[in-house]
């Protein structure tokens, strides 16, 4: 890192001119790049005071193979000044306001100007509009099948909230708040909606950055997006009233923000931690989040106001929550159940009789083995859980200090069980085959059925039923309807195209590779998604346990990730230690070639 030149600064600032003669050979590489079979420009960069290219050469003709996702301008750079010196090219970037070359005497119609420009869009990226365009119909198959959303357990909390505001002690308030906003349309199936938008939104992100910012080729980039967007168990948890899709949605969007800027404004560091802050609302585990984007703007050297304004920024949110939590439940907290889930994570394997000094009032906690239920979530949801041997609610203060408790000594006694609990959990998310967990009934709500589910009587906080909440957050019937054909194609679909465990496995290995040639800046852009979808698998199997849906969320970083590893300047690195390890070899036995032509200072000066 020491000595790395600022993407995005000046690379000689002593020699008069350089500027100059930069910007000459970044126009010079656009006019010759339609020559250049294979070229893929997008990753090479200009300082901010040099000048613009002219009309007519940032612009390449239809057949280079670039398109601009924004505004339809086709850039082509060299590939060849991006191999010879990956970390120094520079980018030359149209002007916003030009227009496409092939587009002449467009329209005056505003309707026809953006059919016209929708369709050159398309036809630009036609890989990626195929796939788009299968993705978008897939999800209005499974809205037309399954009417109008579909609902998990975890479903009815969230709307009882919504129904009427409260701090829920088991998780943050954040995905009531959406369900909230759009209560006055008393529809499930603008909720399904917009969650489904989301779904493809996300794709549009994963393309856009690679194709746009990081200058893969349109199939390359489009391939990348495949297993968001098209993805069966993705598309059903999109239809589901669950926090997971928009949770995932905000991550996405903060990254993004984050990777298209090489050195970000204060105002886009605000935005990534209000962002953040909005996905820590939806789900706990939007903590890590935060502490990765941190880390990863350290290893930029983003500076310290910067980092200092992200946090501030999502502390705010974070903060306006937890003092409402105070107001309601007197405690200055954003959940009252961060204990009781670790508490589940040790209750298969905590030996009471390891643990020194164990206080009496935890002794309920212990379990001896023969007694211990069979997965470890039961330590919290079954009947028969240690937890419902205490007085008073589940989620109370006082069982969440004492689950808390009890383990983190079992953690500090046991450690090696605790890492193979968590190494067993961790890894059981690359399996290849997708087995009933964590029981039957819980398995199939992760499902297209073939039946609808008559809405649960539970009583919910506050009075009432589930039943009643969806009802009355609908207006009316809110029950699920399978509509045939629909629903049965979504079955068949989903029966067939999914995303299996050793894929995901796959996904982050090619990520991970990605890292290795840019190992002099730990990975490069790429370290933030890899290592935040490495995280969101990490994380429950450490605080809580294996879950299906748990998994889905680090897809689209993971998938973002593997794209970055196949970028021109991690090629272009790989294909240089490639040629220095068999040029070795030739070197030994061939002799030495002639001494090359003296350069002039100018043309070194642009090679430079």
């Amino acid at each position: 890192m020491a000595g790395e030149t600022p993407r995005g600064t000046a690379l000689d600032g002593s020699a008069q001119g350089g500027t100059a003669l930069a910007t000459a050979a970044a126009s010079a590489a656009a006019t010759a790049a339609p020559d250049a079979p294979g070229d893929t420009p997008g990753d090479a960069k200009t300082g901010p005071e040099s000048a613009k290219p002219p009309s007519g050469v940032g612009n390449a003709a239809p057949d280079s193979g670039t398109a601009d996702l924004e505004s339809g301008i086709t850039v082509s750079a060299s590939s060849e000044a991006i191999k010879d010196n990956p970390e120094t090219a520079t980018k030359a970037r149209p002007e916003s306001g030009d227009a496409p070359d092939d587009a002449p005497g467009e329209s005056a119609e505003p309707g026809r100007g953006r059919g016209r420009g929708l369709w050159t869009l398309a036809r630009r990226n036609p890989v990626f509009s195929v796939i788009i365009a299968i993705a978008a119909l897939l999800r209005l198959v499974a809205m037309l099948g399954y009417q109008p959303v579909m609902f998990f357990n975890d479903s009815f909390d969230y709307l009882n909230v919504a129904m009427d505001p409260y701090p829920h002690p088991l998780r943050p308030d954040g995905y009531s708040f959406l369900l909230l906003v759009l209560k006055p349309f008393h529809s499930f199936a603008l909720v399904a909606g917009l969650q489904h938008l989301m779904g493809l939104a996300m794709g549009v992100m994963i393309y856009a950055l690679l194709r746009r910012r990081f200058g893969l080729p349109g199939w390359g980039a489009a391939l990348a997006s495949a297993p968001v967007l098209l993805d069966a168990y993705q598309l059903q948890l999109e239809h589901l009233v669950l926090s997971d899709t928009t949770f995932t949605f905000l991550v996405m969007c903060a990254v993004t923000l984050l990777l298209w800027h090489d050195r970000p404004t204060w105002k886009i560091a605000a935005s990534v931690g209000l962002i953040v802050g909005l996905a820590w609302l939806t789900r706990s585990v939007g903590m890590p989040v935060l502490l990765g984007v941190l880390v990863y703007m350290l290893i930029r050297r983003s500076g310290w106001r910067l980092m200092a304004v992200t946090l501030v920024a999502c502390l705010l949110p974070v903060l306006g929550y937890m003092g409402w939590y105070k107001a309601e439940s007197d405690k200055f907290a954003i959940t009252e159940s961060n204990g009781i889930f670790l508490y589940a994570r040790v209750y298969k394997f905590a030996d009471c009789h390891r643990m020194e000094d164990l206080p009496v009032s935890e002794y309920p906690l212990c379990t001896e083995p023969a007694n211990r239920l069979p997965n470890s979530q039961d330590g919290i949801w079954n009947a028969r859980s240690p937890l419902n041997r205490y007085t008073g609610t589940r989620f109370s203060p006082e069982n969440n200090k004492l689950g808390n408790d009890f383990a983190k000594r079992a953690i500090a006694a046991q450690p090696l069980d605790y890492a193979r609990v968590v190494a067993h959990d961790f890894f059981r998310v690359f399996q290849w085959k997708r087995t009933v967990f964590p029981d039957p009934a819980t398995y199939s709500q992760y499902e297209f059925e073939k039946k609808s589910r008559p809405l649960p009587d539970w009583h919910m906080p506050g009075g009432g039923t589930a039943a009643q909440d969806a009802r009355g957050y609908e207006h009316g019937n809110a029950r699920t309807q399978v509509v045939e054909p629909f629903a049965g194609a979504a079955r068949g679909y989903q029966d067939v195209f999914y995303l299996r465990g050793t894929m995901v496995g796959g996904i982050l290995l090619l990520g991970l590779a990605g890292l290795i040639p840019l190992w002099r800046r730990f990975g490069g852009e790429a370290l933030l998604p890899w290592t935040l979808a490495t995280g969101l698998l990490l994380a429950p199997a450490a605080t809580a346990e294996f879950d299906y849906r748990y998994v889905l969320p680090a897809v689209p970083l993971a998938a973002l990730a593997a794209g970055l590893a196949f970028r021109p300047e991690a090629r272009a690195t790989a294909a240089g230690w490639t040629r220095r390890l068999t040029g070795r070899g030739k070197n030994a036995a061939t002799p030495p070639a002639e001494p090359a032509a003296q350069e002039s200072p100018e043309a070194a000066r642009v090679t430079a």
